[in-house]
């Protein structure tokens, strides 16, 4: 039988018959992006997955940093839907219109007899099939769930259906897990080669289908612009800035105050990377919000901090007393260690440090996910629910031999279900919790909920309004929800430090 997964010789296990050399046709790590990275003009400028590079050097811009290409999708607009997801939604459209029409003209000899082979395939339950080899691998049976894991392979596909394809990535993340090599293989994913271009296409189909990304920068943004009205300095501190794409349609909008635009400050926070130059991603990315600021003539200084989030003392963000600072963190906070990791968790220590920091306002967006429980049966049923929200978003709104959408499944998607299931310990990241749950903790760490702004939340509505009809957005206790068909997937609101807070 062979084995699903193989990044760089490590292959998740070895053949049954050993007799017989390893083969895995599909290569899935490797299938769209690298092919993508040897053609593209970008592939040494930057690296996906937070910029670690396959032998752990630090990657550098070479050449213009921002392009026509980055122009477009970084200068978004709230207020119209992307062409690209136009574009989209017209193929989907004569996709399913063909498909209709093919479907017609079938004879019925023919149409019974492909109904008859559908029906058997269909008996093949493959979320069913999954829980029960969940089951299997964690009680260490490894005949059966090897047993089951065939019968899934056989039935799923990384170019099928949203069931098949998320069946793919979990059964390579079961096998992992099975044969106790998903650290190892986490690890070497993590520092597989990703080019920069390819992941500016990936965050691009995300911009035209899915408002996740965009509403919450529409959230982020006009809170600061509204907080910072007539100040002239704005001062943002950014956990977790990553290429900081976020950042270039701020200055857009700030270079057309009334006044002029303020001088910007940010200060750009990320993890250590690999090898001789930990900083080096974070430098880059000043550099491509440097030559924006410079397009809008917004007066901009940047300071990058590459360190344990944990770590960072209030003196290193060199906080002005006339800053207007707000303190932003979207969709990142997840990846602290919590308490199953250390009682004074990461995740605390971080919200303290924010608290101290006395931010006009704290922006704060969550993943809205069930799956940090220690229990791993119970943990796998849970991450398996929320990707089959994301691989369905993407069925409904995506063709399937979309290249974008393939590097998002099997690099990104892929590569985070693996920590969840197949990483155990300080190896695990991967831990959301509930909107509710984060509340708990930011109120224990001395911070006070902001009422939510009706006219961003109407804008917001707005926004999600020109997507997929299946989309959903809430408020429930001061936050803003969205989600998919009744999922909540994801969820943002507003913090301020509590001047009663009497803690340390």
């Amino acid at each position: 039988m062979e084995r699903g997964l193989d990044v760089d010789g490590l292959s998740i296990a070895e053949e049954r018959n050993r007799g017989k050399q390893v083969n895995v046709a599909d290569r899935r790590m490797h299938t769209s992006s690298e092919v993508q990275c040897q053609n593209d003009l970008h592939t040494e400028d930057f690296c996906l997955l937070e910029g670690r590079s396959r032998k752990q050097l630090a990657v550098s811009f070479n050449g213009p940093t921002r392009d026509e290409m980055f122009d477009r999708v970084l200068l978004f607009s709230e207020h119209k839907p992307m062409g690209d997801g136009i574009v989209l939604r017209e193929t989907m459209t004569n996709k399913s219109t063909r498909n209709s029409q093919n479907d017609q003209g079938r004879t019925s000899a023919r149409g019974r007899t492909r109904g008859k082979k559908q029906q058997n395939k269909e008996v093949v339950d493959l979320r069913t099939l999954l829980i029960h080899c969940a089951q299997a691998v964690s009680v260490s049976n490894h005949t059966l769930a090897s047993d089951i894991l065939n019968i899934i392979r056989q039935n799923c596909s990384i170019s099928g259906d949203d069931t098949q394809r998320l069946a793919s990535c979990l059964v390579d993340c079961l096998e992992a897990r099975l044969d106790g090599t998903g650290s190892q293989l986490y690890r070497k994913l993590m520092t597989t080669c990703r080019n920069a271009v390819g992941f500016l296409k990936v965050f691009q189909l995300c911009l035209a289908v899915n408002p996740f990304q965009m509403a919450p920068y529409f959230f982020s943004n006009k809170t600061i612009l509204d907080v910072s009205k007539g100040k002239p300095k704005v001062h943002i501190i950014d956990f977790g800035i990553f290429f900081g794409f976020q950042w270039p349609s701020l200055f857009e909008k700030l270079a057309k105050r009334e006044d002029g635009p303020p001088k910007v400050r940010i200060t750009g926070i990320e993890q250590p990377h690999p090898g001789f130059r930990p900083d080096q991603m974070n430098k880059n990315t000043g550099h491509l919000l440097a030559e924006y600021a410079r397009m809008f003539n917004v007066p901009f200084e940047y300071q990058g901090i590459s360190s344990k989030w944990e770590t960072i003392r209030i003196e290193d963000f060199h906080i002005e007393e006339d800053d207007v600072l707000i303190v932003n963190c979207i969709y990142r906070m997840e990846h602290l260690g919590d308490e199953t990791v250390s009682i004074n968790s990461a995740r605390n220590k971080v919200l303290n440090t924010i608290r101290m920091t006395k931010p006009k306002v704290f922006v704060h967006g969550v993943v809205n996910g069930l799956y940090s429980t220690p229990f791993f049966l119970t943990r796998f049923k849970e991450v398996m629910y929320h990707y089959s929200a994301l691989f369905d978003i993407l069925d409904k709104t995506v063709p399937r031999d979309n290249e974008a959408r393939m590097i998002l499944e099997r690099d990104i998607y892929l590569c985070s279900i693996l920590n969840v299931i197949a990483c155990e310990g300080s190896d695990r990241i991967e831990k959301p919790e509930g909107y509710k749950k984060w509340k708990s903790r930011n109120l224990k760490a001395g911070l006070e909920q902001l009422p939510l702004n009706p006219d961003i939340v109407k804008v917001t509505r707005d926004i999600v309004g020109q997507y997929h009809k299946d989309y959903v957005v809430g408020e429930d206790d001061q936050w803003l929800l969205l989600g998919w068909k009744g999922r909540i997937l994801k969820a943002i609101s507003t913090w301020k430090p509590n001047d009663s807070f009497d803690g340390d």
